[in-house]
């Protein structure tokens, strides 16, 4: 029947083989994003940060940053007694491996991104010579343990075989031996056993700990050169990997402009005269106002659907109404606030709202101009107060979700202690689903501040405390985050200091990063505290991974204000790949980060000499009296499509160059290379970063396997 010459049944057959194809295919790339998005990043196994303990743990083995409290320890414990192992060895053994839970690495070492296992990856092999492990596993530990446990029962043994797989969570409740389960050493090793390569971790029987032998030699200088004229806010690559990005300027209008290649002395190609969009009737623009935030959905080429963050005034449009951020809820009564100069409380207010392309061109990814009309309001909140608003919007690039950065709101010391109130939206990192819209019952339940749905893992699972949106608390004023895009799990955000020192934060799932307990690493005593005080034992704070003290940029004022930037990953300067750049609104320091031992979340950074290229296709002017180029403020970081990361200042547009083109030293730089290739989405990752290589061979293996599928559904 199937073959029947009908043309309706081939039809149908052909439509059901390509669903099947289609599916397959779907799941093989779901399968590279998750891989994507496995990374070796102190994390406990659910996606939080680990913190420092106060005390060692009294059953486990562990101190310093862990992943268990007491509670758990205890659990871990009562656990371990239940098994009642007779072989005092093997007893000691399945110690090591269930305390295995409070190591900082525990989501590597249980490999949570593909599926939640019953005991961590066991050392099987000997650990390379280029592990990031400092312990070379001179034993095999999972024959170790096979050895010396195959013959003792094991009450609620962790490797019996689970029905979803053979290293999953385990179905049995009753006494068994690994003979009862696993016929050999080979079988036993490879449901639970795995190398440790520099791409992963594996477990020996001991804490994790990282080489860290490795020699980092900082860039001599950072070359840039300067390409447009334009003062920008906001940069964001086209979604359809080419080289066109969106620009976008503080009081409200974005831009779509082309970006010259690099090497080719061209400039920076944007029609001021035709924005792609125009804002500027529904925009407040003033020094802490204005359109703060472009995000660009990941599907866009697609669907076409763009996010604008931006302040409005509600005395001038009468669609900018929202709660006001100052409420019972979080014990602030907004009758009782001050004018702040000369602004009523909540009488500005931070908005997100979604718009489109469609009907403007024939696909998104051609479209030159977008409707001037919301599709929708995402998010309206009033703000008590005129500063510390943040703003930006990015999506997660392994999640698909948005996140939106706020600051505490403003005035000097957070006096109601917004940042650190689980009620409030101030001080916060938001993660919202703006796929999935709620009614409008679920809105009301939720108590949410606009149409979004809460994704499933939000922290406020675990925390009913938690306001819903929240995914990470106890910020100033965040400015500039990004993703590193070869490690999406390492998310970095710059956070603006009060008086004396600016930060640079990894976020992870409802951590905590202090203010305004913490000013950085230092106590903060604030000036008044109507919203109440908190001690530095009642919150886990996470510090800061880099940054600097006001007077390290300005000796005699003191004024500095952080400008957070991006994992560089271009080719281009190859002796920057793999460094955090950052900097300083006032434009006379740069830094770059680096992470030593790699993958352990442990950075420094060093102040880097920058200075513009002779050649540049645009003039530079040179501040008087130094060999800094004259930026004016720097306003954000940018990144294109092929990784290359610009500088959006008050005096125009700058990219990041070949070193040389500067003078400047680059031992891993050919100089008599040709420029890098055409802009792609997905560039070629550095040589030297093994855990890149491991998924680009995933991912090569991947697209080879769809093509078989494609070609063989073609041709059967």
């Amino acid at each position: 029947m199937l073959y029947r010459n009908d043309g309706r049944s081939c039809l149908v057959f052909f439509l059901a083989f390509g669903e099947m194809m289609g599916a397959l295919v779907f799941a093989l790339f779901s399968l590279w994003s998750l891989l994507q998005a496995a990374s070796a990043l102190p994390l406990c196994t659910d996606s939080r940060a680990p913190f420092t303990a106060n005390s060692s743990l009294t059953f486990c083995r562990y101190n310093g940053t862990i992943c268990c409290n007491g509670r758990e320890d205890l659990r871990l414990e009562r656990r371990f007694r239940g098994m009642n192992i007779s072989d005092p060895v093997c007893a000691s053994l399945l110690k090591s491996i269930l305390c295995a839970s409070c190591d900082q690495f525990s989501a590597e070492l249980f490999r949570i991104e593909l599926r939640p296992r019953s005991v961590p990856v066991l050392c099987n092999s000997t650990v390379q010579v280029n592990s990031s492990q400092s312990k070379y596993a001179t034993n095999d530990f999972c024959s170790k343990v096979w050895n010396t446990c195959q013959d003792v029962p094991i009450w609620n043994s962790p490797f019996a075989p689970s029905l979803q797989g053979s290293a999953g969570v385990p179905t049995n409740s009753t006494s068994s031996k690994l003979t009862d389960h696993w016929q050999s050493q080979n079988d036993f090793c490879q449901a639970f056993g795995g190398s440790s390569s520099s791409g992963s971790l594996c477990f020996d029987g001991e804490p994790v700990k990282l080489n860290n032998t490795q020699t980092q030699i900082p860039p001599s200088g950072l070359c840039i050169e300067r390409i447009g004229n334009g003062s920008y806010l906001n940069m964001a690559a086209h979604p359809d990997g080419s080289g066109r990005a969106f620009f976008s300027d503080q009081p409200g209008k974005i831009w779509l402009g082309t970006v010259p290649a690099q090497g080719s002395g061209g400039v920076l190609e944007v029609d001021q005269s035709s924005p792609f969009l125009d804002l500027t009737d529904e925009v407040h623009y003033d020094t802490q106002f204005g359109l703060m935030g472009l995000a660009f959905h990941p599907d866009f080429s697609r669907n076409g659907r763009f996010f604008v963050s931006f302040n409005c005034d509600k005395a001038d449009w009468a669609s900018c109404s929202g709660r006001c951020a100052c409420n019972s809820d979080v014990g602030c009564d907004p009758s009782k606030l001050d004018p702040d100069n000369g602004a009523e409380p909540c009488q500005y207010n931070s908005v997100v709202a979604e718009f489109t392309v469609n009907g403007t061109s024939s696909t998104p990814s051609s479209a030159t101009s977008a409707n001037p009309s919301e599709v929708r309001r995402v998010f309206t909140m009033g703000l008590p107060f005129i500063s510390n608003h943040g703003g930006q919007i990015l999506f997660g690039p392994s999640d698909g979700y948005l996140y939106f950065m706020m600051g505490d709101g403003g005035n000097r010391g957070d006096p109601f202690n917004f940042s650190q109130n689980k009620k409030s939206p101030l001080g916060k990192i938001m993660r919202l689903d703006v796929d999935n819209i709620p009614s409008a019952t679920q809105i009301n339940n939720l108590d949410l501040w606009g149409n979004y749905s809460i994704p499933r893992d939000n922290p406020s699972v675990d925390d009913s405390e938690l306001q819903p949106e929240i995914w990470a608390l106890g910020l100033r004023n965040p400015w500039r985050c990004s993703f590193d895009w070869e490690r999406p799990s390492y998310f970095f955000c710059g956070d603006v200091g009060q008086e004396v020192y600016e930060e640079v934060d990894l976020i992870t799932k409802d951590g905590n990063y202090g203010w305004r307990v913490y000013e950085g690493p230092n106590l903060y005593t604030p000036l008044q505290t109507p919203g109440g005080n908190m001690t530095p034992g009642s919150i886990n704070a996470i510090f800061p991974i880099m940054g600097y003290y006001h007077s390290d940029v300005n000796k005699k004022e003191g004024s500095a204000s952080i400008i957070g930037g991006y994992m560089y990953r271009s080719l281009t300067d190859p002796c920057m790949y793999g460094r955090y750049l950052y900097a300083d609104l006032y434009a006379v320091a740069m830094w770059a980060g680096i992470e030593n031992p790699e993958d352990s979340g442990n950075f420094s950074s060093t102040k880097i000499p920058f200075t513009c290229a002779r050649d540049s296709p645009l003039t530079c002017t040179i501040l008087p009296g130094s060999s800094l180029p004259s930026l004016g403020y720097i306003y954000s970081f940018g990144e294109d499509n092929r990784k290359d990361v610009y500088l959006l200042t008050s005096t125009g547009v700058y990219r990041v160059v070949r070193p040389s083109r500067c003078s400047y030293t680059c031992s891993k730089e050919n100089v008599s290379a040709s420029a890098n290739p055409a802009p792609s989405a997905n560039p070629a990752p550095s040589p030297s970063s093994s855990s890149a290589t491991k998924l680009n061979l995933m991912k090569k293996w991947i697209t080879l396997f769809s093509l078989f599928l494609l070609l063989f559904g073609f041709f059967f």
